[in-house]
């Protein structure tokens, strides 16, 4: 009889030792140490294997906002949130969608937002960020990363080209297909006048990889649209500084500094004259004569003092 009471009170204390072996908490403290890569390594095989893992993952993916939207730079002035919308329903279901436009105007500032149901359709959308939505390349990137929040952006000054002396007959498809000989374009268009929808003369293009817009840069062939082209760093062309003309009567003079403590060219002090400035000062009018030669002021006579002459030697 003691042998059988033993018997069943391990088997009870067994049975307490695998459900707590199996709870949540249990499971909780071991991968609590593991790192990130092995954590999802681990996910990634178990919802390879079990379809409710795989649903719960991705619910759980899905739940914010931040994993699905989508910021969508470079459109037209002429792109509606129903075309920015169209373009990218390719990839899945679209939750909101609309451009951005200016309150005031009410015209387009170029870019707008698109949220999708399912993080799995923004990773879709992310694997061909560009797309070519009413004559302009736009491009796509997580909106949680802003413009400077990629690693792809490091190098941007040395991927994105500025394309001037274009033809008004140039259109932005011309532009990317010219171009798109060297390689991968990523964003490109002509830039157009807000107002009259008419090309402005010049462009952008942005290659994927550096050797792409070295290969532009030193194609010999620059003649597009029947004119000869200007190619270079659109950074270089950014920094372009413009020297202003001064009229000839004009002389630039440094104006001397005053010490410290006195005021300051530019500063109102009563009272005082600004430093770096010669006023006339006041001089006592002189007596009505007759005189040609007007007298000398009445200053007192001061004795002459001789001092001996010295003739030096040369």
């Amino acid at each position: 009889m003691e042998d059988v009471k033993k018997r069943k009170l391990e088997d009870a204390s067994g049975n307490d030792n695998d459900i707590s072996r199996n709870s949540e908490d249990h499971f909780r403290s071991l991968l609590e140490p593991l790192a990130k890569p092995q954590l999802v390594d681990l996910l990634a095989k178990l919802g390879s294997q079990y379809p409710s893992i795989a649903e719960e993952i991705k619910g759980v993916a899905s739940a914010d906002p931040v994993h699905r939207k989508l910021f969508v730079r470079g459109l037209a002035w002429n792109t509606s949130s129903e075309t920015l919308r169209a373009a990218f329903s390719e990839h899945g279901e679209i939750e909101e969608g609309a451009v951005i436009y200016e309150k005031a105007s009410g015209k387009s500032r170029g870019y707008g937002f698109i949220t999708y149901k399912h993080m799995e359709s923004t990773q879709c959308a992310l694997r061909a960020p560009s797309k070519l939505i009413d004559g302009r390349l736009a491009v796509c990137n997580l909106a949680a990363e802003g413009l400077s929040g990629t690693p792809a952006t490091l190098d941007l000054t040395q991927r994105k080209l500025y394309i001037g002396g274009l033809s008004p007959n140039v259109t932005s498809e011309m532009l990317l297909h010219f171009f798109g000989r060297h390689g991968d374009i990523e964003e490109g268009s002509v830039a157009y006048d807000k107002d009259s929808n008419e090309s402005r003369g010049f462009g952008f293009v942005t290659y994927r990889m550096v050797e792409a817009a070295k290969k532009a840069i030193d194609d010999p062939q620059k003649t597009l649209g029947g004119r000869n082209i200007i190619v270079k760093l659109a950074d270089s062309h950014k920094g372009r500084t413009v020297q202003t003309q001064l009229p000839p009567a004009m002389v630039p003079m440094a104006l001397p500094l005053a010490p410290p403590g006195y005021p300051q060219p530019g500063k109102a002090h009563a009272g005082t004259t600004p430093v770096g400035y010669g006023y006339p000062q006041t001089i006592a009018a002189y007596p009505d004569s007759s005189y040609p030669i007007p007298p000398q002021p009445p200053y007192p006579a001061q004795s002459q003092i001789p001092y001996p002459y010295y003739i030096g030697k040369q």
